[in-house]
């Protein structure tokens, strides 16, 4: 690990903050209940159950799972999809915290998910940064 390059140290920690930061906001989405007000969330919570508690949080589970398998081998491990999937996650992670953020606006108040949604943002920025440079 000592050969590698910089960018690709920093695209590791990066990406692992950004999928940490999914899961703090994965919890407060369940806490805060966003499958009671978002019927997106609700619908993503049907696909594993009929009590919508369980399955949103049932299908959060699985997306930070997804993210941190991606961080181990691809982000990790250096393999030539990684920054493909650094690109798939940035977007995914910018237009979360982006439409948590314009709907507390929207609303003139808290959204569920908007205490956490700044986090996705820095780590989303950060590593879009990181890969815009790298090219």
């Amino acid at each position: 690990m000592s050969g590698m390059p910089n960018w690709h140290r920093s695209r590791q920690t990066i990406f692992l903050c950004l999928i940490l930061a999914q899961g703090a906001h994965s919890i407060e989405e369940c806490v805060t209940k966003l499958y009671d007000v978002f019927p997106p969330a609700r619908w993503v919570g049907s696909l594993v159950s009929h009590d919508p508690a369980f399955g949103f949080a049932v299908g959060n589970a699985i997306l930070v799972a997804a993210g941190l398998l991606c961080w181990a081998f691809p982000v990790r491990l250096g393999w030539r999809t990684a920054r493909g999937i650094a690109w798939f996650w940035t977007i995914v992670e910018l237009g979360n915290g982006i439409s948590h953020t314009t709907m507390s606006l929207l609303r003139g108040g808290y959204f569920p998910g908007v205490a956490t949604a700044p986090l996705l943002l820095l780590f989303a920025g950060c590593l879009a940064v990181i890969e815009v440079r790298e090219v």
